[in-house]
């Protein structure tokens, strides 16, 4: 039985690589949703996915990773469409995307296709990222977080990219739609200056924090990461390695957060609510230690439990 459900979007990384005369790129698995789902499945999180893919040679090539790490696949949709297609830029610190996504398969999940009720089993959903922005699957899966934020809990990713929003300020009215209805939210710096430019950080968590979420955690880079409940503050540094990219390494820490709340028995709507300082650093470091190794590898390659222990 699935405990988690990741919705949203997966696509095909393009990495530049070296050692041809001219440019070349290694293609990848990726999309923010799609990395977090093989990332809880690997760190042992039954986990599933929903979303459409298509039936293209490159949505082949998603499907085959996804069952190939355990992902369940009871909700995926397949579509005719193309496959999304994004080209990282590897310049600075936080890597760039160029994304081809024009009527590709994975925006093209309607509300038909979004199950009209989950099992039990399923205590957490996580959504975010380009999924919520392209329509009409941005409405499908409003739909889907406005019926099942009751009674389940709702983690929430961004992972704003700025090119992809033609309506900036229609995309900060429906965040605060969304607020409402998120336990958990993950953020970077840069979503956070995107979303409320010009604030800061602390102010900005403790009025989301009135607002709805129990927990925002915020990824720092090379910093760490500080989490936030009513009750308190945490932060964790990053750990040092030797830094290949640092693609997928939020999509890793998000899984990493989540999985740790599942081993230590708090993924859950009620659970969470009482969350302690303790059990949220574990969390925290935990999540650190899979967005670190991450770094480590080539483009969105998440850690297995094995590599990472317990949390």
């Amino acid at each position: 039985m699935i405990r988690g459900l990741v919705a949203g979007e997966g696509l095909i990384d393009f990495l530049p690589i070296k050692g041809f005369e001219g440019p070349a790129f290694l293609a990848r698995p990726g999309g923010s949703p799609l990395n977090v789902a093989v990332g809880l499945s690997r760190l042992g999180v039954k986990t599933g996915f929903l979303g459409k893919l298509s039936r293209d040679p490159f949505g082949e090539l998603l499907v085959s990773y996804l069952s190939e790490n355990q992902v369940d696949l009871t909700f995926l949709a397949r579509g005719d469409g193309p496959t999304a297609l994004s080209f990282v830029h590897l310049e600075g610190e936080e890597p760039r995307f160029s994304f081809y996504g024009h009527r590709t398969a994975d925006t093209r999940l309607t509300r038909e296709e979004v199950p009209e009720s989950l099992p039990g089993s399923v205590t957490a959903i996580h959504l975010g990222s380009l999924a919520m922005v392209r329509e009409p699957c941005a409405t499908a899966l409003d739909e889907l977080l406005r019926r099942e934020h009751p009674r389940r809990l709702i983690s929430f990713d961004p992972n704003v990219r700025p090119g992809q929003i033609q309506d900036p300020d229609g995309y900060r009215r429906r965040f605060a739609r969304w607020l409402p209805m998120i336990d958990l939210l993950k953020l970077s710096r840069a979503d956070l200056s995107y979303i409320v430019p010009g604030e800061g950080e602390e102010e900005v968590a403790r009025r989301w924090l009135s607002q709805g979420p129990k927990v925002i955690a915020v990824t720092l880079g090379h910093a760490g990461a500080r989490a936030y409940t009513r009750s308190a503050v945490v932060e964790v540094e990053a750990q040092p390695v030797k830094v290949v990219d640092t693609v997928g390494a939020g999509d890793a820490f998000t899984a990493g957060f989540l999985a740790a709340l599942y081993h230590l028995g708090r993924l859950g709507k009620g659970e969470i609510e009482s969350l302690n300082e303790d059990t949220l650093k574990r969390a925290l470091e935990f999540a650190a230690r899979a967005a670190a190794l991450t770094c480590t590898r080539v483009g969105a390659d998440p850690p297995r439990l094995s590599e990472l222990g317990e949390p």
